[in-house]
């Protein structure tokens, strides 16, 4: 049995249209957090649209049912200079640490961008790794 949480991070495309992907992930996840007695803090940017919103709306879906997660959401603010003066929140969620960081990344949608993956995304993944949270990608 264990007393910590289980902190996930979950980061995505705004436009991530595979709801199904994210949902079993975060089930399989569970009930392995579950499993050792423990919570799951999913840890995620807020985005109404996209992964952020299915794994969002995932965790609602099981806390109605009763499943110890609590959600921990880190919407940016996209007002003024850089975030509105507030930090950029995929850094900001990657130096709260998680134990984990799960990466759902669809292809850049600019026309001029050669970047395959959505910047962010991409951005709070690669950030992860450097500090050493164990991260898994899925693409589109």
């Amino acid at each position: 049995m264990t007393d910590a949480p289980y902190r996930v991070l979950v980061t995505g495309s705004r436009d991530w249209a595979a709801p199904k992907t994210v949902g079993g992930v975060l089930t399989a996840l569970l009930a392995a957090t579950a499993a050792l007695g423990g919570r799951l803090i999913l840890v995620h940017g807020a985005c109404p649209t996209g992964a952020d919103e299915h794994a969002r709306a995932w965790a609602e879906h099981h806390r109605h049912h009763g499943a110890p997660i609590d959600i921990e959401p880190h919407p940016a603010d996209w007002r003024g200079p850089r975030h509105g003066g507030r930090p950029d929140p995929h850094a900001l969620m990657v130096e709260l640490g998680a134990d984990a960081c799960l990466a759902f990344i669809g292809p850049c949608r600019s026309r001029r961008c050669p970047q395959f993956g959505a910047h962010g995304a991409t951005s709070c993944a690669d950030m992860a790794e450097t500090v050493g949270t164990p991260t898994r990608r899925w693409t589109t």
